[in-house]
């Protein structure tokens, strides 16, 4: 006997079915002499109504088998009725899967299909239901042979029905997963052509040119989507899209204004504050993630992500106590532990930086690993090898990726290559290229064993050699960055005409303001060297225009007005900006010191250059200018010994590095000033 609820449930059916067939139009419901129409509306609306209901009523009470058959038959009647009404397919489709009866809905449509193949409708529900069971894309849980058998059924109803939009969208889409981007552009074109203003096939556009790193074409399509009807989906797709392109501040923008359809929405206020770090609004991002700790004080990313902020602005009192709270929280977090590291860093406290990262790999350590912490592991070591590089502890960096190696084979063509640059690095180039070329040979095809290995022949004077090589590589995919690399190699051979023609082909090929900003200073750097100043300075000023925080032109630029003896105040103010940004790095202390040095501010100028060989020994240019400051002060002896240090770093330098006329200059001053100290000498009593 049936309960109040069902009967009230039973009326209800009842009652629509009714409204359903009498409320249809007199037309819908002719028939002409015991013949039915071949497309009966009527019959179809109240099958449909039925249909629907009994799905309602199986969801509700766990799929009961009456209710499931009920729907099936009512939907499959519904379809006899109007073949052409395709949604019908897609309801009777759901209702297989809502009631996990995959298997019977596959049996009933290839029995179908049997007695009549071009039964479309009997395809899409197919189509659906493989659909349904590819399994988890996400993730990367594929089930290829239900993809197959899904993009097969959607094909075969295109082909009959070639306007079907629906269709085409579902086979873009699929295509999709299957990472088939040219059959998935142009299954969303044919969508297009039907349709201009889909906003589903404009979408699944751009998410293609997304995946072809066409990033540009992605948000011209999804910003026109945004501004037609803009909802969630579409606003953190063309997010997405600036994130790709790197214009962070239009992403923040976009985040702003998804935020306002989905206000309190925690994962979006964290994509914000991320953009925001990132286009360097540190104070907006600083309050988004304070926000976010007041709703939630045990929110270990915010803690972590304002200790970053702090870190960056410089107040690492701030950035610390926050990376504290961040551990308290999570003591085992890898990335919370690794941003003590970073904060170490910021400070110019390297030795404490290698050995927090030590500590990190050793309460780390396990006999096994899975995928994702392998990943992690790798990421670290690969870290810590370049922190030992930079700081000119070859033989620990070399140690280190050779674990790399050992975690990982599959990362070994990676290892050897770090392995490669750091004797490369060390001056080691004999060993550098023995290393390359048994690279070469276990790894031919690895595209960074032969830029490196290219690398190393160009400081050996090898240059022509190195070119050829790099030029196989054009392959029509990564030719900006192949010609790139071909720049530098010629810069190291000072062939500056062919150094010229590959920055140009570059730059043909280059389309984000970022990938300008690098021809700009490539081709300032050039000009520089050719001794065509002025040209040079234009270069470095269309970089400044374009990222007027640019440390590495703020400092080439200073440096240049500081060799020459001219703008010395303006040189010092670009220098101290490049430093503001990474106060530590030798090459930016050592402009420093010379600027100083041309100002007559020979303290300063000292300071600045003993901390530039703190960080960096083996540049022979920072003793010469260590050396001037003493010979300026008319501490000889001290100026001698700096002389000396330089030529010895000169004649260890490849042939590619070596400078005659500033060898020439160093032993000249070094004469020159052993002359005068033996003077100095022979007057003394």
């Amino acid at each position: 006997m049936l309960n109040s609820s069902h009967m009230t449930i039973q009326r209800f059916i009842l009652t629509v079915a009714a409204l359903a067939l009498t409320g249809l139009p007199a037309f819908a419901q002719a028939t002409t002499a015991g013949k039915p129409k071949a497309v009966d509306k009527a019959d179809a609306y109240y099958n449909f109504s039925m249909g629907h209901l009994y799905g309602e009523l199986a969801g509700a009470y766990g799929n009961r088998s009456e209710y499931v058959n009920q729907a099936i038959d009512h939907y499959r009647q519904a379809m006899k009725a109007d073949p052409g009404a395709t949604f019908l397919a897609e309801e009777l489709a759901d209702i297989y899967i809502q009631s996990n009866r995959l298997r019977e809905g596959v049996t009933d449509a290839e029995a179908a299909l049997k007695d009549n193949p071009d039964d479309l409708n009997s395809r899409r529900i197919l189509g659906r239901i493989y659909t349904r069971l590819i399994g988890d894309t996400q993730r990367g849980t594929v089930n290829e042979e239900m993809l197959k058998r899904a993009t097969e059924q959607y094909s075969k109803v295109l082909e009959k029905e070639p306007n079907d939009i629906e269709s085409w969208l579902v086979l873009g889409r699929l295509h999709k997963v299957a990472q088939n981007s040219i059959e998935a552009e142009k299954a969303f074109q044919k969508a297009l052509d039907l349709d201009k203003e889909s906003e589903e096939a404009l979408t699944g556009m751009a998410t293609v040119y997304a995946d072809l790193g066409e990033s540009r074409k992605a948000s011209e399509l999804l910003r026109k989507v945004a501004e037609k009807s803009p909802n969630l989906r579409t606003l953190m797709a063309l997010a997405g899209a600036y994130e790709q392109m790197r214009d962070y501040s239009l992403a923040a923008e976009t985040l702003r204004q998804a935020n306002k359809l989905a206000p309190g929405n925690e994962e979006l206020l964290r994509a914000l504050g991320q953009n925001l770090m990132l286009a360097d609004k540190l104070d907006d991002a600083l309050k988004i993630y304070k926000e976010l700790i007041a709703e939630e004080p045990k929110d270990v990313q915010s803690h972590l992500r304002i200790s970053q902020i702090y870190r960056q602005q410089r107040k690492f009192a701030e950035a610390r106590a926050a990376s504290d709270e961040a551990k308290k929280l999570d003591a085992s977090s890898l990335e919370v532990l690794y941003n003590e590291v970073g904060i170490f860093e910021a400070e110019g406290k390297f030795p404490q930086a290698i050995a927090a990262l030590k500590n990190v790999l050793q309460s780390s350590a396990k006999k096994s690993y899975s995928p994702a912490e392998k990943n992690n592991r790798a990421l670290l070591l690969e870290r810590l090898g370049l922190l030992y590089r930079n700081h000119e502890q070859y033989k620990d960096a070399q140690e280190t990726f050779r674990e790399l190696s050992l975690l990982d084979p599959a990362l070994g063509s990676r290892a050897a290559a770090q392995t490669i640059d750091t004797h490369r690095q060390a001056k080691e180039f004999q060993r550098a290229l023995e290393e390359a070329d048994a690279a070469l040979k276990k790894w031919p095809d690895d595209r960074t064993i032969r830029v490196v290995r290219s690398s190393v022949l160009a400081e050996l004077g090898r240059v022509e050699e190195a070119a050829a090589d790099l030029r196989k590589m054009l392959d029509g995919k990564t030719d900006r960055e192949t010609y790139l690399t071909l720049a530098q190699m010629y810069e190291k051979g000072k062939n500056y005409q062919e150094m010229g023609k590959a920055i140009d082909e570059a730059e043909k090929l280059s389309l984000s303001s970022d990938e300008k900003e690098v021809i700009h200073f490539m081709r300032g750097a050039m000009l520089e060297k050719m001794k065509k100043l002025d040209q040079s300075e234009a270069e470095f000023r269309k970089v400044l225009a374009m990222n007027p925080t640019s440390a590495s032109a703020l400092n080439y630029l200073g440096y240049m007005f500081a060799d020459r003896g001219v703008r010395l105040n303006e040189a010092l103010d670009m220098i101290q900006k490049a430093l503001a940004q990474d106060p530590h790095n030798g090459a930016y202390l050592d402009s420093l010191g010379w600027v100083y040095y041309r100002l007559d501010r020979l303290p300063e100028a000292e300071e600045a250059l003993r901390q530039a060989l703190n960080t960096t020994a083996t540049d022979p240019t920072i003793n010469d200018h260590l050396g001037d400051v003493y010979a300026k002060k008319g501490s000889l002896k001290e100026a001698i010994q700096q002389w000396e240090t330089s030529l010895k770093l000169w004649n260890a330098s490849s042939p590619s590095e070596l400078d005659s006329q500033e060898v020439a200059k160093v032993q000249k001053k070094l004469e020159g000033a052993r002359v005068r100290l033996a003077k100095e000498q022979q007057r003394k009593p």
